[in-house]
């Protein structure tokens, strides 16, 4: 199961999420308790979601260096944002 969600990885997280959903439905209903949760981080954090399920354990939950993890997913979603607004602000100037 870990090959396929890797490989799925590579076509985009929200692949992989729902890959992985259908695999083990019950470590997403556990992990995250909210609907409302799971659609704004399928929607808006899609790599957050992807690693705090990554490291999230029945018994813990996530703790530790897991936590670094997690942030690092916030990191590249709020990189791949703001990403896209900094390649294309010479494009802007040239409208006005």
């Amino acid at each position: 199961m870990c090959c396929l969600v890797t490989i799925l990885l590579f076509l985009g997280p929200r692949f992989a999420l729902v890959a992985w959903y259908l695999m083990e439905p019950a470590r997403f209903s556990n992990a995250i308790n909210s609907l409302l949760l799971s659609c704004c981080g399928f929607f808006f954090l899609p790599w957050t979601m992807l690693a705090y399920l990554a490291v999230w354990s029945a018994e813990l939950g996530v703790t530790g260096f897991g936590w670094v993890i997690v942030a690092f997913g916030f990191f590249i979603d709020i990189s791949a944002y703001s990403g896209g607004g900094y390649g294309n602000r010479k494009r802007v100037e040239r409208y006005l």
